[in-house]
């Protein structure tokens, strides 16, 4: 599924690339992407932005130029299924958007130092291993997450940390 959802996701991309929008690849296809590390991803969650409140802001400000999102989405097969999560679906796939803004405040990941990624044509950021910790050690204090993510998280993190730790050997 991982090569299916990250084929999704470029094509997805080079159209927001062209409304002038750099998304972030997230969520479990991201991880896999800067692990090589297979986490069985069922969804895309596409980071681009937003505003740095994030839940906290309403619905329909919590996305920037969300029409034209939803416009590119609807272009390419998708219908929106949840306007307060963001959610697209086409056939078996979803797409999630969040906001790349709450990075820095949510788990310090300043935005300036996300690596940026081209792959045929399709411009996208992509977050570090040692973000990806930051990120999901972050995650792992949210109750809402653990409810309802199987705890995830805590397996990624216990990853992520040896990851890193044979890497810098």
């Amino acid at each position: 599924m991982y090569h299916i959802l990250l084929k999704e996701f470029l094509e997805i991309t080079k159209l927001l690339n062209k409304i002038k929008i750099t998304p972030a690849l997230m969520g479990s296809v991201g991880l896999e992407y800067a692990t090589d590390e297979s986490w069985n991803p069922n969804d895309l969650d596409i980071h681009v932005p937003g505003n740095p409140l994030g839940w906290e802001a309403p619905d329909e400000d919590r996305i920037y130029n969300f029409e034209e999102i939803e416009r590119v989405m609807e272009a390419v097969g998708y219908s929106l299924i949840n306007k307060h999560e963001h959610e697209f679906k086409k056939d078996t796939i979803s797409v999630e958007f969040g906001c790349i803004d709450t990075l820095p405040e949510f788990a310090g990941v300043p935005l300036n130092e996300l690596k940026k990624e081209t792959i045929d044509g399709a411009e996208f950021f992509i977050l570090s291993p040692n973000q990806f910790l930051k990120l999901y050690e972050a995650s792992a204090k949210d109750g809402y997450r653990n409810d309802n993510n199987n705890s995830k998280d805590f397996e990624k993190i216990e990853f992520l940390k040896q990851h890193i730790r044979s890497v810098d050997s």
